[in-house]
């Protein structure tokens, strides 16, 4: 495939991906993905980095993330303090319509 053709994938939330994959999915470097499992701002399972997996639905993290980072110069532990008040107002937000609907 040429660099400049367009591989579309879909990923399912259950579904699980190696960091490279992950990596390669959201366009960052496998070094990118080590970092901010080391800080503790993205998730991963297995005690080991060539184990690590994670779900499909840490795409929609990465790509937050990294415009956070991107949009505000944030650094990755602020970025990732952002999103998670972001998840818990539209958890929260959910819960109200639930309760009034």
């Amino acid at each position: 495939m040429g660099r400049d053709e367009v591989c579309t994938v879909v990923v399912v939330d259950e579904q699980m991906l190696a960091i490279e994959e992950l990596a390669l999915i959201c366009g960052v470097s496998t070094e990118w993905v080590f970092a901010h499992v080391q800080a503790g701002v993205l998730p991963a399972t297995g005690s080991d980095p060539s184990c690590w997996r994670f779900s499909g639905g840490e795409i929609r993290r990465v790509r937050r993330l990294l415009a956070l980072e991107r949009d505000f110069a944030a650094e990755p532990e602020l970025a990732a303090l952002v999103l998670d008040l972001q998840e818990e107002i539209a958890r929260l937000r959910a819960m109200l319509r639930q309760g009034l609907g």
